[in-house]
Formats: structure tokens, C-alpha cells, sequence
């Protein structure tokens, strides 16, 4: 297992405080604000943990409501909604410096059979057919945004595959739809829970991104100030994250400096694991 994604697992092993507080850290980097993903993945390990291993999460509702310090602690505080028959409820708030600065509810589901249908996983290339992001950013030169390559080439516990850069190095609006390929960038260990709370850790890299493609922009402009709002999602059947997972993205609406986005998320043989939506901020800076 690689020194980073050791480093991921280790910030999702959160610290027990009290029964139901729990206490987490960011990784040591240069941030300017706690990485979205991360306190998502952390609230969802909190929550977890308060229930039952045979009764998985299916569903999460989040909002974030202040960016986070990452420099200190974040304490997740769970409550305990509801337990009933069939689902269990919790909610969770992360707190900094005496705020909340994001909160968030997880639905628990014992499993049982029942009706099963998806929709088809739409054709990408095979990602071991696909270059390395180091050799696309080799191939864009300096035609691509500077932030851009610094993203793409920083070392990270989720490896990425864009199926295509094009929008990048032919800026222009197209239709807002994009594929990547991801996965955890070691084996992880076989707890299912580990997988969940790292596919949550992953839905938040790149959604945002998809609601800019319409117009021909990008997170990655310095005159575009980005940030997620809200986040949701759906755990529909079981995976691995350290297997190539496809992430479809698209976005149905943007307006008043918000972006619309949704995702959903197969497995390499077809089967479709899990679904997000976000809405965010994509505000045009102005002077």
C-alpha cells in the first residue's frame, strides 16, 4: 500500500471521543480549506460507526456550510435519529472552531431482496487502454491551464483517467457530459465500510467540474471561484474502490452562479454501484 493512501485511511480511522463525537484530521498540505470529499467520507465513517456493520448506508444528504481549516481538528458530532425495523437514520454535524461548517444525514438499510433493474453503463475505452494523466499532461504542453497540471500531477490516494482532455485543450463550449476512471491508488483492505467511505472521499474530485463544460470553462480558471454546496449519495450495490470504477458525469442546469451536476458510478464489468448529485458554486469573479 502506497505512503498516501496509508495517509487517507489513517484520517478516515477517526477518534473516538465520547460516544457518538468523533474526532478527525486533514492530511498536512497546502490546502487554503478542507477538501470537501474528505469531511463527506469522515461524517460517513461517524455515522457508520453508530450502527450496526449488517446494516450498510444507502443514502447520504449533505450540505456544506463553511470552508474548513485544515489546519485543525474536525469533531463529528452523530445523533441519533431513528432506529427502526428496517432503516436507521443519523445525523451528523462537523464542527471547527465552535461552528458547524458542514452537516449531513445517513440512511442505513438492513439488506433484503427485492425488484433489481440499472441503466446501462455507456461505452468508454478500457482504462488500461488509456495514458497515464502523466502522459496526457506531457501531450497538452503548455496548452493546458497551470492549475490544471498541478491538480492532475499531485500525488493523491485516488487515481484518476479522464477519458478525454479535449475540453481542456480545445476550450469551447460542448455538451456538459465526461467520463473518468478511478480507483484508489493501492489495494485497500476488504472491509466494505472502507470502500463506501473512500468512494465518498472520490465522489467529490471532479463533479463540479462537469457543470462548467457548457460553457467553455472550467474550475480550473483563475477568473471562476468554485465550491460545493450541497452533496448526495446513493449506495445501489457492492464494489470495490480499488477497483476501475467509471464515473459518468453530467449537468442538467446551471444558473444564478450555481452549477447542477449528477454522476453515476460503474464498475469495470457494467454494473452500476452508486449515483451522486451536487449543486455548487461556480461564481464568475469580477474586477
Amino acid at each position: 500500500m502506497t505512503d498516501i493512501v496509508t495517509e487517507l485511511l489513517d484520517i478516515l480511522d477517526l477518534e473516538r471521543l465520547e460516544e457518538d463525537l468523533f474526532r478527525g484530521v486533514s492530511p498536512k498540505v497546502s490546502w487554503p480549506r478542507v477538501f470537501g470529499g474528505q469531511v463527506v467520507a469522515q461524517a460517513l465513517v461517524a455515522a457508520s460507526r453508530t450502527v450496526p456493520a449488517s446494516r450498510p448506508p444507502h443514502s447520504l444528504h449533505a450540505y456544506f456550510l463553511l470552508g474548513g481549516d485544515p489546519k485543525a481538528p474536525i469533531v463529528y458530532e452523530v445523533e441519533r435519529i431513528r432506529d427502526g425495523g428496517s432503516f436507521t437514520t443519523r445525523r451528523v454535524r462537523a464542527i471547527q472552531h465552535g461552528r458547524p461548517i458542514f452537516a449531513t444525514s445517513v440512511s442505513f438499510h438492513a439488506e433484503e431482496e427485492g425488484y433489481a433493474h440499472q441503466m446501462p453503463m455507456p461505452g468508454a475505452p478500457d482504462p488500461d487502454a488509456l495514458p497515464s494523466v502523466q502522459a496526457l499532461i506531457a501531450r497538452g504542453g503548455a496548452t493546458l491551464p497551470p492549475a490544471l497540471t498541478g491538480y492532475f500531477a499531485r500525488p493523491r490516494p485516488i487515481e484518476l483517467k479522464p477519458v478525454d482532455l479535449r475540453r481542456y485543450l480545445e476550450p469551447g463550449p460542448a455538451e456538459p457530459v465526461c467520463n473518468v476512471w478511478l480507483r484508489a491508488a493501492s489495494l485497500l483492505p476488504d472491509d466494505p465500510a472502507i470502500h463506501r467511505a473512500v468512494l465518498a472521499y472520490a465522489s467529490d474530485m471532479t463533479l463540479l467540474d462537469a457543470t462548467l463544460i457548457a460553457h467553455g470553462r472550467s474550475v480550473f480558471d483563475p477568473d471562476i471561484q468554485g465550491a460545493s454546496l450541497d452533496h448526495a449519495l446513493w449506495f445501489h450495490r457492492p464494489f470495490r474502490a480499488d477497483s476501475w470504477l467509471l464515473y459518468r458525469q453530467d449537468s442538467p442546469s446551471t444558473g444564478g452562479a450555481r452549477g447542477f451536476a449528477r454522476g453515476q458510478i460503474f464498475a469495470q464489468d457494467g454494473t452500476l454501484v452508486a449515483s451522486v448529485a451536487q449543486e455548487g458554486l461556480i461564481r464568475p469573479r469580477r474586477g
